[in-house]
């Protein structure tokens, strides 16, 4: 069953691994099946050395399992509640990426300081509020995507959250595109940082420019790339 979308998950899984962005088991993609609605994800804290196409497990959107012999992410209601809030999305990732992860554990926006940022994101990268004693205890990772969505409104402009504490998630048409936003997110990160460092009082981009390198590569008049 959905065997092409299994190896697509799969490799998105391992390209977290060749990025950079996880260790051990730290991190998960999920995708969707536009046709039959099934979710396909990693399975729970399998090594990604280990793992093979097979080991992805199938979910329905109320997780579940349709096919599968393991356990699927831990983080599959947080997964589900992004599918369901954003109709548009098709692949969701989560990392706990070093340096977007340090401004999630500190309670920090990721300022849009440039031209690399506004080419992916339209604004600064919010942090959400951190959840409550009550939120953490009952249904955890389902008030994760919850305040997810409380924070974040465009899930095209930005598609990409902090959240406080925890770590990152990102989102896409496809894995692929969800896995792009995760690369592109911690390495702005980084460039954050180090113009923090050196300049603590950096402004933000000014806005027309970050309209302009947003939108040649986003939206009808768009012109970055081929055809």
């Amino acid at each position: 069953m959905l065997e092409e979308m299994k190896k697509r998950v799969f490799d998105q899984n391992v390209a977290l691994v060749k990025y950079g962005l996880v260790v051990l088991t730290w991190g998960n993609v999920s995708a969707r099946d536009e046709k039959s609605g099934l979710i396909v994800i990693k399975p729970s804290g399998v090594p990604y050395d280990s793992m093979s196409a097979d080991d992805m497990v199938v979910v329905d959107i109320d997780g579940t399992i349709v096919e599968g012999k393991y356990r699927p992410s831990s983080d599959l209601p947080t997964h589900l509640y992004l599918y369901r809030q954003y109709p548009n999305i098709g692949g969701v990732v989560h990392t706990h990426s070093t340096y977007a992860t340090a401004y999630a554990q500190s309670g920090r926006e990721i300022v849009a300081f440039g031209t690399t940022h506004a080419d992916a994101f339209y604004g600064n990268i919010p942090c959400t509020r951190a959840l409550s004693e009550s939120e953490i205890n009952e249904s955890y990772e389902h008030n994760t995507g919850k305040v997810i969505a409380e924070t974040v409104s465009d899930s095209d402009a930005i598609p990409a959250i902090l959240v406080k504490n925890h770590g990152v998630f990102t989102w896409g048409k496809s894995p692929e595109k969800a896995v792009e936003n995760a690369v592109t997110l911690e390495e702005v990160a980084k460039m954050a940082f180090l113009t923090e460092l050196l300049n603590g009082n950096t402004p933000r981009v000014d806005q027309h420019l970050l309209d302009k390198h947003y939108f040649r590569k986003h939206g009808k008049n768009a012109y970055y790339g081929q055809n």
